[in-house]
C-alpha cells in the first residue's frame, strides 16, 4: 500500500486542503479500478466504509491475495475541509464538488478541487463512487449507472456482481452531465454510484455490508482473492419506474411506520403525518402499489409535497 496525495491547493486561514489516495498494486500496474469516497461534508457513512477498505486491502495485500498486476486506488474524502466543519458544501460560496466536473484548473476553488481529482482518477478501467442522494433519508443500499454511452449498457451488466438487491439504471437529467459519474463515463471508464444506507452518521452493519459488495465485485475481476459470503441476485430496476408517496395535505411531525427493505402492500399505511403543535393526526401517507420500500425520509419534520417514501413494484 502506498499513501499518496493526489492534489493539494493553499488555504487562506487553514492548512493547506489535500486529497489523499491510497494505492495498490506495483507502481507500474495497469490502472484498473478507483474508489471515490465522500465529496460531500455530511458522507460520513462514505468516508468509512473506504476507510475499511484500506484497512481490508491493506491485510489482503500483506497476505499476497491481491493481483500486484491490477492497480486499485481508494480516495476515502475528497472535501475533508467542510467534514471537519459540518458542512455538506464547499463553505466558502455553498458550490457541489460533484457538480464541477471534469473541473478546470483554472476554474473557482471547487472547479480546481474537480479538475485535481478527475486528473487522478479518469484513466482506470472502473470506477466506483460512495455518494449520496439530493434527499436526505435512508436508501436500501444499491448500486446504480446513469446512462451516458455505450459504456453505460456494459456497466449495468457488471454491476450484478456487487451483489446489492437492487442495480438502479438512470436516465441523465442536466445536471448530472457535471457529476463524476457521467464524466468517467464519457473518457470511457465504467462507473458505479453506490448509495449507503445513512447520510450523516454512520451504521456500521450497513457499511460492513456495502464494503463486501465492493469486495465482491473486485473480486469478479480477479483483483482480490476473497469471495465475501451472502449477496442478491440483483433485480434492475429503472429509476423513473419507482413510485413516489408524498406529503399532500400539509406538514408536520413524520412518525414512520416502516424501513428500507420492507415488503409493503397497496393501501397499508407507510407513514403518518402529526401537526407540531397538538400531534392530531393531518394524513396518513399509504402505498399504492404491492412492492418493498425503496427509501424513507428520515428527518423528524416534513414539508408538504415532500417525497417520503419511494417504493420497488412487485413483480
Amino acid at each position: 500500500m502506498r499513501r499518496t496525495t493526489l492534489f493539494s491547493l493553499e488555504t487562506p486561514y487553514r492548512e493547506p486542503l489535500r486529497i489523499e489516495g491510497f494505492e495498490f498494486g506495483d507502481t507500474d500496474s495497469d490502472k484498473c479500478v478507483a474508489i471515490v469516497g465522500s465529496t460531500r461534508g455530511n458522507e460520513v457513512e462514505q468516508t468509512f466504509v473506504c476507510a475499511e477498505l484500506v484497512r481490508r486491502l491493506t491485510e489482503l495485500e500483506t497476505a499476497g491475495l491481491t493481483d500486484p498486476s491490477l492497480r486499485i486506488l481508494v480516495v476515502p474524502a475528497v472535501n475533508a475541509f467542510s467534514m471537519n466543519i459540518s458542512k455538506r458544501f464547499w463553505p466558502v460560496d455553498n458550490t457541489d464538488i460533484n457538480r464541477m466536473f471534469p473541473g478546470s484548473d483554472t476554474g473557482e476553488t471547487t472547479q480546481r478541487i474537480a479538475d485535481g481529482l478527475f486528473s487522478a482518477v479518469s484513466d482506470y478501467a472502473y470506477g466506483i463512487q460512495l455518494c449520496s442522494f439530493y434527499l436526505p433519508g435512508d436508501f436500501e443500499p444499491h448500486v446504480r449507472v446513469t446512462y451516458a454511452n455505450d459504456v453505460s449498457e456494459e456497466s449495468l451488466d457488471l454491476a450484478e456482481a456487487f451483489g446489492f438487491p437492487y442495480v438502479v439504471a438512470k436516465a441523465p437529467s442536466s445536471f448530472d452531465t457535471t457529476t463524476l459519474n457521467y464524466n468517467w463515463q464519457v473518457w470511457g471508464t465504467h462507473a458505479f454510484s453506490v448509495y449507503v444506507r445513512e447520510m450523516g452518521s454512520l451504521n456500521v452493519r450497513s457499511a460492513g455490508e456495502v464494503e463486501d459488495c465492493v469486495l465482491r465485485f473486485l473480486g469478479s475481476l480477479g483483483i482480490v482473492r476473497l469471495s465475501p459470503r451472502g449477496g442478491f441476485v440483483s433485480k434492475l430496476i429503472d429509476e423513473k419506474d419507482l413510485v413516489d408517496v408524498r406529503t399532500t395535505l400539509a406538514g408536520g411531525f413524520l412518525v414512520r411506520e416502516v424501513e428500507p427493505g420492507w415488503r409493503v402492500e397497496r393501501g397499508q399505511v407507510l407513514g403518518r403525518v402529526l401537526d407540531a403543535y397538538d400531534a392530531h393526526e393531518k394524513e396518513q401517507l399509504v402505498s399504492p402499489i404491492d412492492g418493498r420500500v425503496f427509501f424513507c425520509h428520515v428527518a423528524p419534520l416534513v414539508n408538504q409535497y415532500t417525497v417520503v417514501f419511494k417504493v420497488v413494484p412487485e413483480g
